[in-house]
């Protein structure tokens, strides 16, 4: 079969064929539609992700959309190694896939699945939002970050504030529900004022953290407190991505002074496959509803070598066996 077929951890992976798929029990074969080419990805594939590859060659992608068998149309998630998603098949545990609705075609279900459930999961999972309350976008012109400004809106935000740098996306973001927005291309002082201001008296309940590095040293710099009184309210960052870098320095000041709670969302603290089911279910229901927007380019998996670095411009690239 065709098949994205990673040889070299650096480099990208070429077109060629793979043996077919043989499943064991409990595991069932997916044709597969659509396979979303993501961060992650390639992160896995130029080892600076914590679960890169260690064996190949090894067929990249993490999930995607495609039938069963049956003909059941299904998102699936966590092929078993050494296949993957961007190839005309593949193999995954049967409790990995899930039913795509009729009113939601496999490649909006496919560009939604990881960056609209790391959202989702971010937001009512691990910083637990409650209506009302403020919320931070740090890295908002990401297509997860976009995302996490819509569905933020849908759980009742009270005020919601993107950062980012990209100059032009920040300027559509009100269209996406965001209040306010912060340019990260400022001085650290004025970026740390910017933090400031848009805090107000009342603060940020919920940042969710899509960039670590410099920019989250200046956001936590800006919320360390001089007063000796207690703070009035919790601030719980989730820390979800590390696109401006890996490592920040945390001054004790920034705890000790505040309610900050750090919290990481990734696979190492994944909810219940019930709760998994059921966000993933309400997840598709908004988008079929026009609720969640998100924009996708096709590519050819023919094309996956000049794809793979392609600057994807705010849109998901999709990959097509």
């Amino acid at each position: 079969m065709n098949a994205a077929v990673l040889h070299t951890i650096g480099k990208p992976p070429r077109f060629e064929q793979f043996p077919e798929p043989s499943p064991l029990e409990g595991e069932v074969v997916v044709h597969v539609r659509a396979a979303a080419l993501k961060p992650v990805d390639r992160a896995m594939a130029n080892g600076s992700h914590y679960a890169s590859f260690r064996e190949l060659p090894v067929v990249c992608g993490l999930d995607g959309a495609g039938y069963l068998e049956d003909g059941t149309r299904v998102l699936f998630a966590g092929p078993r190694r050494p296949y993957g998603s961007m190839a005309q098949r593949t193999v995954v545990s049967r409790s990995r896939c899930f039913a795509i609705p009729d009113d939601v075609d496999d490649e909006t279900a496919a560009a939604l699945f990881n960056p609209g459930m790391s959202a989702w999961l971010s937001l009512a999972w691990r910083a637990q939002l409650a209506p009302g309350e403020t919320v931070l976008i740090l890295g908002a012109t990401g297509i997860t970050g976009r995302l996490a400004i819509q569905i933020a809106r849908l759980l009742g935000a009270g005020r919601v504030i993107g950062a980012g740098r990209n100059v032009h996306t920040l300027s559509a973001l009100r269209s996406l529900g965001a209040d306010a927005t912060i340019r990260l291309d400022q001085s650290e002082q004025d970026l740390a004022e910017a933090f400031a201001r848009e805090a107000g008296s009342a603060g940020y309940n919920v940042i969710i953290d899509y960039l670590w590095g410099p920019p989250t040293e200046v956001l936590l710099a800006s919320l360390t407190r001089t007063a000796l009184t207690p703070a009035s309210h919790r601030i719980r960052l989730v820390q979800a991505g590390e696109s401006a870098g890996p490592t920040i320095s945390l001054p004790a000041a920034v705890l000790r002074s505040s309610q900050l709670e750090i919290l990481g969302a990734g696979s190492g603290n994944m909810p219940a496959p019930e709760v998994l089911a059921n966000t993933l279910q309400e997840l598709l229901a908004r988008a079929a509803s026009g609720e969640l927007r998100i924009d996708t380019e096709r590519v050819a998996l023919v094309e996956i070598e000049s794809a793979w670095a392609r600057d994807q411009s705010g849109r998901r690239l999709l990959v097509i066996p």
